[in-house]
């Protein structure tokens, strides 16, 4: 029922059996006025033929108006490997008025305890999925790209082989086990911890020379980091969060500026390790305290702009 890379990978599974819906959204956002939510694809039960629609019709059937929230967009998904690709595009198109990109994932890691978000490592390079990519590039929409932090190196070969279609790292590429050990032996050592901080920022660094990709200051409290306060039961205060995000977001913004940099919740994968507002709250002071000015742009322009909203 629960395999052990799952495991290591989100850590604790109620928060994925359970509905989270625009209700648990506005609750876990407390305080904090959320205008407009661009939702992203979820793994959808459902990945057989045009059953990946399904998910985008029912996004957009949500109560977000009951709780003064917009829904602002909606990447879906769809394997440009699929013959029917195009086809796919059209279907969510008339799902939903909304639909503005898709996510395939393609994080795989070489440590095999480590999960596998699709079946082979390097996705992006496929000959067919580059192909049915020809595609997004026509109908001028965007990609959001999920891998772990060894395969970025992909997404930049794919950012530069579409130039002109608007391309978004989620999660910052996920440097698994960069606070901890996870899988069987990923991050096991402070020297190994070390040398995949290095590898993440050459990484980071080689692919925000392509002025097409943005990325997403998100996912960074998933267990697959290396985090372990869901086995300590406990949720991360402000300041455990600011101490192990701020290098990375630091480096981040160094490499991408502000007007490439959006703030994206991740709940409720991240919700394993600490509450909404506190992840909000942390990243918030690490961007002001690097530009007070970079702000208004991470937290609300860049999404807008990128989404098209």
């Amino acid at each position: 029922m629960k395999p052990k890379d799952v495991i290591e990978t989100i850590g604790l599974t109620q928060h994925l059996t359970a509905p989270y819906l625009p209700a648990n959204y506005k609750r876990d956002a407390g305080h904090y006025e959320v205008e407009q939510v661009v939702h992203v694809e979820a793994s959808w039960h459902d990945q057989k033929g045009t059953g990946v629609v399904d998910e985008t019709h029912f996004i957009a059937g949500l109560p977000f108006d009951q709780h003064n929230i917009q829904l602002g967009g909606i990447v879906a998904t769809a394997d440009p490997r699929q013959k029917k690709f195009k086809q796919l595009i059209e279907l969510h198109r008339e799902a939903s008025p909304k639909f503005r990109g898709i996510r395939k994932m393609a994080a795989v890691h070489s440590d095999k305890g480590i999960h596998a978000w699709t079946d082979e490592p390097h996705l992006y390079r496929n000959k067919d999925f580059l192909k049915g990519f020809e595609e997004l590039a026509r109908q001028d929409l965007s990609f959001d790209a999920w891998v772990y932090s060894t395969q970025i190196a992909d997404v930049t070969a794919l950012a530069k082989a579409f130039p002109n279609t608007p391309i978004v790292l989620d999660h910052l590429g996920t440097p698994a086990g960069l606070f901890g050990k996870v899988g069987k032996a990923t991050g096991k050592t402070e020297q190994d911890r070390t040398q995949i901080f290095a590898d993440w920022k050459d990484q980071l660094a080689e692919l925000a020379e392509c002025k097409n990709v943005s990325t997403k200051m998100s996912g960074l409290f998933m267990p697959v980091l290396g985090h372990d306060f869901h086995t300590q039961k406990r949720l991360a205060s402000k300041q455990e969060l600011v101490e192990r995000a701020a290098p990375v977001i630091q480096h981040t913004l160094d490499c991408f500026g502000s007007g490439r940099v959006m703030f994206a919740s991740n709940f409720p994968m991240d919700s394993v390790s600490s509450s909404l507002t506190n992840i909000i709250d942390a990243f918030s002071d690490i961007v002001q305290d690097y530009n007070e000015n970079a702000l208004k742009s991470i937290f609300y322009e860049n999404a807008k702009r990128f989404y098209r909203l």
